[in-house]
């Protein structure tokens, strides 16, 4: 397949006359505009080039129509503050994005101080967008308020009001596809990612670190089939995964969630919904091999709007280092705690300890501090290693025995084809091991 390419420098200028030197263009639009190369029309491709730094000072909008494509290397820079930019795409985007050279979408350093700064908004896609395609891609700091001028309020997507604070990812199409793999996501003031349709994949990711005062690590809703698997979710404000079927229409929302590894989530919010796993309003969840570690509670449901009755909720690993964290991951009918025949879990606190590579609990945690004060969740740090060491009791007793949604037929991204050797994706296997990581 022939493809041409032109410069994303020269493409990017007739964006934008602002001051910016040669290796920085400047990205200003509201609709349409070219930063890059194309596959036979120029007008319906736009390409951000390898390498490349792209600076957001305005809104970006992919038109419906055309595709994004942004090449492994490229940083992506939201540095007009009293804008805070937002990504929407109305058409196509793949993020392609390697372990050598990731892509990122970020803010600038001044803007690094909070890590809850809300200074730009995130990638949140339209009714139309067909595909959208992050590996290797790290998304932090966004979480933005709408206002008036916000491409996405403007478009009608995620929220009808201003004032709201957007995920880093919004996918919202029941007929479209979606794949999110060897991701991070950090740092983001609201749901790290809030879908409501389509078909996808979200596996080997990262989420540290969300939701100034709420908000989810993985929030799916209706019209949805997806495999969640090997991702490590740290310190999520809320919830690790919440799963509904709000606003169901036509399809009810199938989820395979298995070997995650989600530790010290929930701690930061107050109230029923803050903790590990949430599932409510018929959603249809097969949840196996999930090692929940210091969570504020164990998997709760919704007391009045039950969960699908074929939903399964074991075999999972539990692990509670207080007294307080024993008591709230027991199963309680008031409160919604369910607890798995086949599940593994701390009897005493300390017990049944996993055996993490590289991580010591801190010494003044509080699973029920309910803020970002005393006693919150650590600051995330990059040596902790998940891994777990030779002897550790979540190395057996998983569950092998299912096929997840995208095992044998995979997902094919229709825009990938000539950009990767393999453009159908499958969903990883399960592991007997409990989380995401299993043995180094």
């Amino acid at each position: 397949m022939k493809r041409k390419f032109f410069s994303v420098f020269a493409a990017a200028a007739l964006l934008s006359l602002a001051a910016c030197s040669d290796d920085e263009p400047v990205a200003n639009e509201g609709e349409g505009g070219n930063t890059g190369g194309s596959t036979g029309d120029p007008a319906t491709t736009i390409i951000w080039g390898k390498d490349s730094t792209v600076v957001l000072t305005d809104h970006f909008v992919v038109p419906e129509g055309t595709s994004l494509y942004v090449e492994e290397g490229v940083t992506v820079i939201a540095s007009n503050t009293a804008v805070k930019p937002e990504i929407v795409v109305l058409g196509n985007m793949y993020c392609m994005g390697t372990e050598e050279k990731p892509i990122t979408f970020t803010v600038e350093e001044g803007s690094k101080s909070d890590r809850f700064s809300r200074n730009w908004g995130g990638i949140i896609c339209g009714f139309d967008c067909q595909e959208l395609y992050l590996n290797y891609v790290t998304i932090e700091y966004g979480g933005a308020q709408t206002s008036e001028n916000s491409q996405s309020y403007l478009h009608g997507l995620f929220k009808s009001e201003t004032g709201e604070g957007v995920p880093a990812v919004h996918f919202c199409n029941p007929a479209g596809r979606m794949i999110i793999t060897n991701c991070t996501l950090m740092n983001n003031a609201e749901d790290q990612i809030y879908i409501t349709g389509g078909q996808s994949i979200v596996a080997y990711n990262r989420f540290i670190s969300n939701g100034y005062d709420g908000g989810d690590a993985i929030n799916y809703k209706s019209e949805c089939t997806v495999d969640a698997a090997y991702n490590l979710i740290y310190d999520a404000n809320t919830n690790g995964f919440k799963l509904s079927n709000t606003d169901l229409q036509n399809l009810a929302t199938h989820i395979y969630a298995y070997n995650n590894t989600l530790v010290n989530d929930g701690w930061r919010r107050p109230g029923t919904k803050g903790g590990s796993i949430w599932l409510e309003e018929n959603i249809y969840a097969e949840i196996y091999n999930n090692l929940i570690y210091d969570c504020r509670w164990g998997l709760k449901h919704d007391t009045e709007m039950f969960e699908d009755p074929r939903s399964v909720i074991t075999p999972n690993f539990y692990f509670a280092s207080t007294q307080v964290g024993i008591d709230q991951m027991q199963a309680n009918e008031e409160e919604g705690i369910l607890v798995g025949a086949d599940d593994k879990r701390s009897a005493t606190p300390g017990d049944n300890d996993p055996m993490f590579a590289n991580f010591t609990q801190q010494s003044d945690i509080n699973i029920n501090v309910g803020a970002n004060e005393a006693g919150a969740p650590a600051t995330w740090d990059d040596s902790w290693d998940f891994h777990l060491q030779a002897g550790s009791p979540a190395l057996t007793g998983g569950k092998t025995d299912f096929t997840p949604n995208f095992a044998t037929n995979g997902i094919t991204m229709v825009g990938l084809e000539g950009f990767v050797s393999n453009n159908t994706f499958t969903s990883p296997a399960p592991s007997a091991f409990f989380g995401a990581f299993g043995q180094e």
